[in-house]
């Protein structure tokens, strides 16, 4: 009687562990940059976010995230601002942005968000998975939306 081999049974559940992880599990070992739940474009901050679906939300969107910038729009140009991430930081209840700092020019109108503490600073408290609020940001007094679909 020939004997059976395990190997390819064996070889196959060490090629895909993540299957046998719970989802829970997964989502702890992801190694994505801690604001990517953040990625995308947000609306409302400026003025109170009504529309969040589809093509009206984005032909409003006030912030976009990605993974090295955060763009803001102004109020005085068409054009976006855009501040790169130095570094994100994990607070209690969301996240702290620290921008590249713009040093020998003088600051661009409305490169920051207008928050108290520091323009190269952006505070983000956590709402829900598809709000936030800029805290202490007098150009940002009300929640932003994630725009979706």
């Amino acid at each position: 009687m020939r004997r059976r081999s395990l190997l390819p049974l064996m070889s196959g559940l060490l090629a895909a562990p993540s299957l046998a992880l719970p989802q829970a599990a997964r989502a702890q070992t992801r190694q994505g940059p801690p604001h990517e739940w953040m990625f995308g474009g947000w609306t409302g901050g400026i003025f109170p976010a009504t529309e969040t679906q589809g093509p009206a939300c984005f032909g409003n969107v006030t912030v976009i995230v990605t993974r090295d910038i955060v763009m803001r729009v102004s109020s005085l140009d068409v054009a976006f601002r855009q501040r790169a991430i130095e570094t994100v930081a994990i607070i209690p209840d969301g996240l702290e942005f620290r921008f590249v700092p713009t040093p020998g020019r003088a600051a661009v109108p409305e490169s920051g968000f207008g928050c108290d503490n520091n323009p190269n600073i952006l505070r983000v408290r956590r709402v829900s998975d598809d709000e936030v609020l800029f805290t202490d940001c007098r150009e940002f007094p009300s929640p932003l939306k994630r725009c979706k679909g």
